[in-house]
């Protein structure tokens, strides 16, 4: 059940986790007002941020004075709080299992292995000025392709999202991780047309969502193109 004031959500939309969170909103039409924090301006270490959550980090809700961080909790308490459609965070008990499955094991593989190709490709050289580390980004590739042969046979399988017949929140959390390394340019789908489909699902489902919260990282990658 809803309340009537709108949800404040805390966002930079270059971060993977709050587009996940972003596209729910908007695709579940849930009332909310998105604050921008500019990480790349350190605007999550200002005093007024930090006292809204002290580990300076995005994103981060607040609903009628509770506050919530990390994307996981926010995604899931959206699902159970509002009234959208059942199959984003099922009630069934074996099919919310399958989500939570999925979570638990998202934020020690698909998370930080698609993350670590986007900081060695994009992040670091922006940063430093350096050339890419050419050894560091082949041996990150490899950990991201053995993770993404897990997601397509531990997760997708033969279904059509990663926990069923039904997008979930899920495939929010991994697609948008997925999208990252498309920031330099790179397609970590593009040798597994079985991701590719679900990708493809995942956008179809979701609608102008999809790509209103990656619009941003569109940026990015259009503007190291004008580069090259």
């Amino acid at each position: 059940m809803a309340t009537g004031q709108p949800v404040e959500v805390y966002l930079d939309l270059m971060s993977q986790p709050c587009r996940a969170v972003h596209i729910l909103l908007n695709c579940a039409k849930i009332p909310h007002r998105v604050r921008t924090v500019g990480l790349r301006r350190g605007e999550n270490r200002s005093p007024e941020f930090t006292k809204l959550n002290p580990m300076q980090k995005v994103p981060v809700m607040v609903v009628d004075g509770f506050v919530l961080t990390e994307s996981d909790a926010i995604l899931k308490y959206l699902a159970t709080k509002y009234n959208i459609p059942d199959h984003w965070y099922p009630r069934q008990p074996e099919r919310r299992a399958r989500v939570d499955e999925y979570t638990a094991w998202h934020h020690n593989n698909t998370r930080p292995h698609a993350a670590r190709v986007f900081i060695l490709e994009v992040l670091l050289p922006a940063q430093t000025g350096a050339q890419v580390e050419q050894g560091r980004l082949i041996r990150a590739l490899s950990q991201l392709s053995e993770t993404l042969g897990k997601l397509e046979s531990m997760f997708l399988r033969r279904q059509a999202f990663l926990c069923g017949d039904d997008i979930t929140v899920a495939d929010l959390l991994a697609v948008c991780e997925l999208m990252q390394p498309l920031g330099g340019g790179r397609d970590v789908l593009k040798d597994h047309p079985q991701l590719q489909r679900w990708r493809d699902r995942v956008q179809a489902a979701v609608g102008e969502a999809f790509d209103q919260a990656h619009a941003v990282l569109y940026a990015v990658r259009d503007r190291r193109r004008a580069k090259l």
